[in-house]
């Protein structure tokens, strides 16, 4: 090999490295500044929970339809604190796509406030192979936020805050309390309207947005799901939205799901794109130590 044939290649070799080296340097930077923006989210939600006496006593649910008060009676024990922040970790998968689309592993922590309302999720998407997206979804203080990470530092997707997207999430803070149950008592803000013996409609406001959820429970007097309309981005119009639980197990002394699917349309017919378990989580009642439990 001649000398000028060696210098091209040594040439071509540095800049590759160069190139590789730069890549790998911008994306630490991004993954960075990703970390530090939901970090950001996650204490602003924390440092704005407001500390309130309160526990529940089977007096303040005499007054609510007949299938939410045997719920409650079921799910939690008199006396029990109302909770104030709650912290939970998910593994399950995630479909980018339409029904047809491969389910892609999923990690989650998540982040609540009972009051405010509030919520951020944090989590991690294997679009492809060893190809993660980092997803940051979360209602605090008052505006909703969508935004998702390739690599953990190039954005490919942002939305809210706007009202559709601020009430989409306080919904969806308000379908998941059966994983935070005091927090759908009267005393937390949550107004309940009779439908039938089995299901009944459930609404919070907050600030400017409002959501209204309806909660079928089963024969047990357990919530099996939740239907109501949202707001979906991609066909920028409202659509049924479903929720499924299933696998009730007692957890720090509350009865909840522990495992869970989402989906759009309607319960026979839903497309469903994120389905989960949560294998640990922790309640911190208001006024007391905090209490965790995994599996057990």
């Amino acid at each position: 090999m001649s000398n000028r044939i060696r210098l091209r290649l040594g040439t071509v070799i540095a800049f590759a490295l160069a190139t590789v080296a730069a890549a790998i340097a911008a994306v630490a930077l991004g993954n960075r500044r990703v970390e530090y923006e939901i970090q950001t989210h996650v204490d602003e939600l924390l440092s704005d929970s407001e500390p309130r006496d309160g526990e529940f006593s089977r007096d303040d649910i005499e007054d609510l339809p007949a299938p939410v008060r045997r719920y409650f009676t079921h799910v939690l024990e008199d006396g029990q604190p109302h909770v104030q922040v709650v912290q939970l970790h998910q593994r399950g998968e995630f479909r980018l796509g339409g029904p047809d689309s491969e389910w892609r592993p999923l990690v989650a922590d998540q982040y609540v406030t009972t009051r405010p309302p509030g919520f951020v999720w944090d989590a991690s998407i294997d679009v492809l192979p060893r190809v993660p997206a980092r997803v940051l979804d979360c209602y605090e203080g008052g505006d909703g936020v969508l935004r998702a990470w390739l690599l953990g530092a190039v954005p490919v997707a942002s939305a809210g805050p706007s009202p559709e997207m601020n009430a989409g999430e306080l919904l969806r803070y308000l379908a998941e309390a059966v994983w935070y149950p005091t927090a759908l008592l009267p005393a937390q803000g949550v107004e309940w309207d009779a439908i039938d013996d089995r299901s009944a409609r459930a609404t919070l406001e907050h600030r400017d947005a409002s959501a209204s959820v309806v909660f079928h429970f089963d024969e047990h007097d357990e919530i099996e799901r939740v239907t109501a309309e949202r707001y979906r981005m991609e066909d920028e119009r409202y659509e049924s939205w479903t929720g499924h639980f299933r696998d009730y197990r007692e957890r720090n002394g509350r009865r909840i799901p522990v495992e869970a699917e989402v989906g759009w349309g309607r319960p026979d017919d839903d497309e469903r794109y994120w389905r989960a378990t949560i294998d640990r989580i922790e309640h911190r009642p208001m006024g007391t130590n905090r209490q965790s439990d995994g599996e057990p």
